[in-house]
């Protein structure tokens, strides 16, 4: 198994780069998310899945953890190939696509070509828990800069609470980011659910 892949960047595209690694050349595929964090770069990193079929050995690239864990989650979906995952973290950051899998964000995922309703409601039954459990969404859409509420977030999910149920009672809240404390805004917010 080839992990990663260290050298220099012999060609750049937004859909591919080829890898000069101690004089052998290595083709690997890769997102716009990615080609956006190399395309200044001469030399870098990328950490690497290689997949094999029967008639190809193909290698796809990422300059970060979180992008290349997303890919392999998405690629175990059923009815996800490796070219749909990478059109996917082409088109959101893998936090932006973990946030909208976490919330089950079904009309942010089709606005993505070629993911219908039918995909997106699968990718998210499917790895909705996935996301919820690893931490993988961090960043919630509207708590970006508060640490308490995404903290208060992940309780009250944990707790078994809805997303959404939660995030808008946590909205609804009269938190006072300077005299409450987490476990306040907790209780608060319970009370609103």
């Amino acid at each position: 198994m080839i992990a990663s892949l260290t050298g220099t960047y012999t060609i750049k595209t937004p859909s591919y780069v080829q890898m000069d690694v101690q004089g052998v050349g290595y083709e690997v595929q890769i997102s716009l998310n990615t080609y956006t964090k190399i395309q200044d770069l001469q030399k870098g990193t990328l950490l690497t899945i290689l997949q094999i079929k029967e008639d190809s050995h193909t290698l796809f690239g990422f300059s970060e953890v979180t992008e290349k864990i997303l890919f392999q989650q998405l690629i175990n979906v059923n009815g996800v190939g490796a070219s749909t995952a990478r059109m996917m973290l082409s088109a959101m950051q893998p936090n932006e696509l973990s946030n909208a899998i976490a919330s089950g964000n079904t009309v942010a995922l089709e606005k993505i070509k070629g993911i219908g309703r039918k995909s997106a409601e699968r990718i998210i039954l499917e790895l909705r828990d996935k996301m919820v459990k690893s931490g993988a969404a961090t960043t919630q859409i509207g708590f970006a800069h508060h640490s308490i509420e995404e903290e208060a977030l992940q309780a009250l999910v944990a707790l078994g609470i809805p997303r959404n149920a939660a995030e808008s009672a946590i909205k609804k809240s009269t938190f006072n980011s300077t005299e409450d404390t987490l476990e306040s805004l907790i209780k608060k917010s319970l009370q609103l659910i």
